[in-house]
């Protein structure tokens, strides 16, 4: 693959900082913008003297820094969102600002300027609580279960739109939850959060057996570096593993790691918050299908995020 110049939003993220990192490892030129809301320059530090890393502190709101953000790149991966779906009813416009009227401003972007290229992370929870486990990507949709989740529909319905239209080439990915160094959002965070302050006792939403998948890190990052060599118009492709884990399990690899039993409080019900879908599995045969395959399992990911969490305690201020 020849060296391209890639825009990455949302590049000081999880997700987005560890997806820089292995671009720069392949050689291409990286332009990071991120508003640093949730993304942390702590991620992207030990890049700071490398000059294939261009790093610009902006809000994607702004249509004309869209157009100043994709000019001169080859590609666009798109992953700055509002990813906090259990607040969502607190702020409810602020998913559709974020999620999906910065996709089309970056679309549109793109349009002008001439790039073909863009990779969105899209998510599992566009297909609700699923009649068919695992859920493939032909699945019909049903009503949405959060507004994080409508967003990012809506934003897949606009790049189908720009790509029908012969505008861009593009590639969606529905993720999973994901796992890993870097992580800090989601049950294990908070749950390692509470242990950490008080090893004796842990509060947990639902009634523990909300049943997910979860991917590591490293096999995302290597699905989205594959992709950018992808020349289709439109791919929707899940991104997964063909395990699950209930949060209850979760809870046992993440006491046994920080060598502690709490008492453990549950609120109760099958779902953690309005829009918490209680049980998650992506088929992932399409991606598969290009040679794609994962390397961890959800134990060995659950472990690793619990130990880089302790070695990074920072992160919980």
């Amino acid at each position: 693959m020849s060296t391209k110049k890639v825009l990455v939003t949302g590049g000081a993220g999880f997700i987005g900082s560890n997806l820089v990192d292995a671009l720069l490892a392949s050689n291409h030129r990286v332009r990071v913008v991120d508003n640093f809301s949730t993304g942390k320059r702590e991620f992207l530090s030990h890049h700071i003297s490398n000059s294939s890393l261009e790093v610009l502190k902006a809000d994607l709101s702004d249509e004309g820094i869209c157009k100043n953000a994709v000019a001169g790149c080859d590609a666009v991966f798109h992953l700055a969102a509002n990813a906090d779906v259990r607040h969502g009813w607190d702020h409810p416009l602020f998913d559709i600002q974020q999620n999906t009227v910065v996709t089309q401003s970056l679309l549109e972007a793109c349009r002008l300027t001439g790039i073909r290229k863009f990779v969105f992370s899209s998510t599992g929870s566009v297909y609700g609580d699923a009649k068919q486990i695992p859920t493939t990507e032909e699945c019909p949709f049903p009503i949405q279960t959060s507004l994080y989740a409508a967003s990012k529909l809506a934003a897949e319905g606009l790049i189908g739109a720009y790509s029908e239209a012969g505008v861009i080439d593009a590639t969606i990915f529905r993720f999973v939850s994901i796992l890993g160094p870097r992580y800090t959002h989601g049950h294990v965070y908070d749950f390692v959060k509470q242990l950490l302050a008080d090893p004796t006792k842990l509060f947990v939403l639902g009634d523990g057996t909300q049943t997910k998948s979860y991917l590591h890190i490293n096999d995302c990052v290597a699905a989205l570096v594959q992709s950018l060599g992808w020349n289709n118009p439109l791919g929707i492709l899940n991104l997964g593993t063909t395990e699950v884990v209930q949060v209850r399990e979760s809870i046992a690899l993440i006491t046994q790691a920080l060598k502690c039993s709490p008492e453990i409080q549950y609120s109760g019900g099958n779902q953690g918050w309005v829009g918490d879908n209680p049980y998650i599995l992506l088929a992932t045969d399409q991606i598969r299908s290009t040679g794609w395959s994962t390397s961890a399992t959800i134990a060995s990911s659950i472990v690793d995020t619990v130990n880089w969490l302790t070695e990074n305690r920072w992160v919980f201020n």
